[in-house]
């Protein structure tokens, strides 16, 4: 979730806060599984779709990385919008059509309007999610606002375990012929009855900034570019990689820089230029590009492994991921706990190590057992990996903002989440296309997912050689 969002607490009346703030918390929890589930199941269903729907290796690729291109372009304006007409307006309007999205990609009669529709629900979430910390912070009375952060790890962390195996049951029990349409349907009853919550108990007064304008010119200019480089690289290889790839993936970074360029003459920027002029700001920006690119690529290539090569249903490929979901969870509550309080930044590095060996510990156990791996096989080095990126997620946004200024955090968390998302999409892309060019050269998903493997544990190593440039204080300690 972004921390955009500062907003002023108003003098509302007791009473009626007292009676409603705990359900805008719900309200705002749902929200952010509903996104977290949608922004992950996907990639245990996607086998399962391209089997129903067709379409080649690309079109699973496009349904999985359309919903986080969308989102992390989205996330880069959302702020400006809460801004413009309000957080209770867009949370709802992004709620609404996220919904709608949702019942969208469960009814889509072919590839095409799945993609689309992962688009739309991308776009909604991305104006949805950023508005509901700045409602949280203006429903809760300010002795009771640091209980409303409690529950948020430990809900996020047991919908990250809770999801892929409530996904793969969906798909394998085929509830009125469902299938697979069933872990996007299942968004509908839910998000009408939050729906209808958010329009009883959100705050109306939101400390929305009326003065705030929105930059057209630098929100298209980083759309196309991010266009420009998600085009090629995944529709490049089924393509044979003709030159129009090539010039859009280069011309892709001159429109980057136009965009870097035009921010800095803004008068209202999309993204604070000055973030720019601070090397430990930059570096965190390919710190988080790393991480959750190689996060993204391993856990597609494995769940591909699971399903195509070795023939597991989506259930049993669910219940395989159990060891890194709750290996992660317990990394990120004992981070969030104590550890990042008592290691500060270390705990970042003992994390990436932690994590670097269990993706070595994959890489190992993927090729010992080959067809023959079990869920059993790859649980200690599935645990070991998802601890130690556990370790990694709390406290990484705070070191990375360490040097920034209280004007300039909120559109840095903004783009650290937008980067986050991108990251992940290009994670599917790059590796996704990388996995399948490695099936078709030698027929072989193992060695495919070594591959992988290898580029995961390589981004792994980057990212924690760097880690050690970022600042020694979090922004809180900072300030």
């Amino acid at each position: 979730m972004s921390i955009e969002q500062r907003s002023s607490k108003t003098s509302t009346a007791p009473s009626l806060v007292a009676q409603h703030y705990w359900m805008v918390l719900v309200v705002v929890l749902v929200a952010d599984v509903m996104d977290l589930v949608d922004s992950t199941v996907a990639n245990l269903a996607g086998p399962s779709i391209r089997a129903d729907l067709g379409g080649g290796d690309t079109t699973l690729q496009w349904v999985l990385a359309a919903y986080t291109t969308a989102f992390a372009l989205g996330l880069v304006t959302s702020g400006r919008l809460g801004d413009l007409f309000g957080r209770r307006r867009m949370f709802l309007v992004g709620m609404a059509g996220f919904t709608l999205a949702s019942l969208a990609c469960g009814l889509a009669p072919g590839a095409g309007w799945l993609i689309v529709a992962r688009v739309l629900q991308g776009l909604f979430g991305a104006v949805m999610i950023p508005q509901g910390l700045a409602l949280v912070k203006v429903a809760f009375p300010p002795e009771e606002l640091g209980k409303a952060f409690i529950p948020f790890g430990p809900v996020m962390g047991l919908a990250g375990v809770a999801g892929p195996i409530l996904a793969g049951w969906l798909i394998d029990a085929n509830l009125a012929g469902s299938h697979w349409r069933a872990i996007f349907l299942i968004n509908v009853p839910i998000g009408v009855v939050a729906f209808a919550l958010a329009w009883r108990c959100l705050p109306h007064e939101t400390g929305e900034n009326r003065n705030a304008r929105l930059d057209l010119r630098g929100v298209t200019l980083l759309t196309l570019a991010s266009a420009m480089l998600m085009v090629p690289l995944v529709q490049g290889r089924e393509l044979g990689w003709p030159a129009w790839t090539w010039v859009l993936m280069i011309g892709s970074l001159g429109v980057f820089a136009l965009f870097v360029r035009s921010e800095r003459r803004s008068n209202h920027p999309v993204i604070e230029p000055s973030l720019f002029q601070k090397r430990s700001f930059v570096v965190g920006l390919v710190v988080i590009a790393a991480f959750f690119t190689a996060l993204t690529g391993f856990t597609l290539a494995f769940n591909l492994l699971m399903q195509l090569g070795l023939g597991w249903t989506p259930l049993h490929s669910g219940l395989s991921l159990i060891p890194w979901a709750l290996g992660t969870a317990i990394g990120a509550g004992l981070a969030g706990a104590f550890l990042a309080a008592k290691l500060g930044r270390a705990t970042l590095q003992l994390g990436l190590g932690i994590a670097l060996i269990g993706m070595i510990g994959l890489w190992w156990s993927v090729g010992h057992f080959g067809t023959d791996l079990t869920s059993w096989s790859v649980a200690p080095a599935l645990l070991v990996s998802g601890f130690g990126s556990g370790l990694v997620f709390v406290p990484l946004f705070g070191y990375i903002l360490g040097d920034v200024s209280e004007a300039e955090v909120g559109t840095g968390s903004g783009l650290l989440n937008a980067v986050q998302q991108f990251s992940g999409a290009i994670g599917v892309a790059a590796l996704g296309t990388l996995f399948f060019s490695r099936v078709e050269l030698d027929g072989g998903f193992v060695g495919a997912t070594q591959v992988v493997l290898v580029c995961a544990t390589v981004l792994y190593a980057v990212t924690l050689a760097l880690v050690g440039l970022l600042p020694k204080v979090t922004q809180e300690e900072h300030a």
